[in-house]
């Protein structure tokens, strides 16, 4: 896969959208969710099993690197707002992304962003887990994608999803919060996963859908 076919695709992929809500650049409606509160203090470390119809893995939230982002994301865990969703976008070589909308692709929308914190030195290597979103940075909600390569700078297979430091063409990456510990081979089963462009917006969909049954804080083993 090519360098400008990877960058079209982060650009359709990596975007938490709508029909009604193309993924660039951002809508009025995007850009007016309020940023979100952050009321508690994320831990340093959280662990989450993650249950899947596919199978289950575990994540490794890395509180110290990304706290609004965990502490976001672990509001949305306990709050159970990931059970039913489904991963709605899978890309083979690239990542698999869910957490937005249910099994008929009805959109579950959090109401709230949260700022990025892509610039932490987390880079988006293959196991990690990191927020999708609009072409508004801090436009992420509740959708999130597990990378299944280094999608980072210095291979021209593969599309750079870190942030880019540079006087005049830097910009925004995603942000990476945690990364997968045990279960990798589930996350590779389901990319690979056949897929058909009946997702949101056209989105590469699996044809037998993967489920969220269920996302729970564990204890490490």
């Amino acid at each position: 896969m090519t360098k400008a076919l990877i960058s079209l695709l982060t650009l359709l992929v990596l975007t938490a959208c709508t029909a009604k809500q193309p993924a660039s650049p951002p809508t009025e409606q995007a850009a007016e969710k309020p940023a979100i509160a952050v009321t508690t203090r994320a831990p340093d470390v959280a662990f989450i099993k993650v249950t899947t119809s596919a199978g289950s893995f575990t994540l490794r939230l890395d509180g110290r690197a990304a706290p609004l982002t965990v502490a976001n994301f672990l509001k949305n865990v306990d709050s159970g707002f990931y059970t039913g969703t489904v991963f709605h976008r899978i890309i083979p070589g690239f990542m698999i992304q869910g957490g937005g909308y249910s099994e008929d692709f009805t959109l579950r929308e959090p109401g709230q962003t949260v700022p990025n914190e892509s610039g932490n030195g987390l880079p988006n290597l293959r196991s990690t887990i990191a927020m999708a979103r609009t072409g508004d940075p801090h436009s992420a909600g509740a959708q999130f994608f597990i990378n299944v390569v280094d999608n980072v700078a210095g291979d021209p297979n593969t599309a750079n999803l870190d942030p880019v430091k540079h006087p005049t063409q830097g910009r925004w990456g995603y942000t990476v919060f945690g990364f997968v510990t045990e279960g990798m081979d589930v996350v590779d089963l389901i990319a690979r996963y056949e897929t058909e462009p009946t997702g949101p917006g056209g989105a590469p969909a699996p044809i037998i859908p993967v489920i969220i049954e269920n996302m729970t804080r564990v204890q490490p083993e």
